[in-house]
């Protein structure tokens, strides 16, 4: 039985040596046409804003500094210049707000050790209509 299968085994010659390890090479994607398309809108993106760019405002400390308890916001301004923030304000319909927090003055850490996001370093900002 071994010598009939012999017999009927053919011999295949190559004109290169095989390779065992060799693997085609990626060409990429056949088309790119076969894929959905999404447009972007007219305004440039089509994805929501996640707040990244957002950039962080300094708070200045209330104790002390009576100027700066109507907008603390602000750096140092001048009797004139805070007068006319207060009077933008009003004329845009926003209500001016006295700011401050009083038991810390900066940033502390209360409920929680470890490093992170909700670990307490952030204060709480009071807010009081000034009218």
């Amino acid at each position: 039985m071994a010598s009939s299968i012999m017999s009927n085994a053919t011999v295949v010659t190559r004109a290169t040596p095989a390779q065992a390890s060799m693997v085609a090479p990626f060409t990429g994607l056949r088309s790119a046409s076969a894929f959905p398309v999404t447009k972007k809108g007219k305004h440039g993106t089509s994805l929501p804003s996640t707040g990244c760019r957002v950039k962080c405002m300094q708070v200045w400390p209330p104790l002390g500094k009576k100027k700066f308890e109507t907008l603390s916001y602000l750096p140092e301004l001048s009797e004139t210049s805070l007068l006319a923030e207060v009077q933008y304000l009003l004329n845009k319909g926003w209500i001016p707000c006295l700011e401050f927090e009083l038991e810390h003055g900066f940033v502390y850490r209360e409920n929680n050790r470890s490093p992170g996001y909700y670990d307490g370093r952030y204060w709480t900002m009071w807010k009081l209509p000034m009218f």
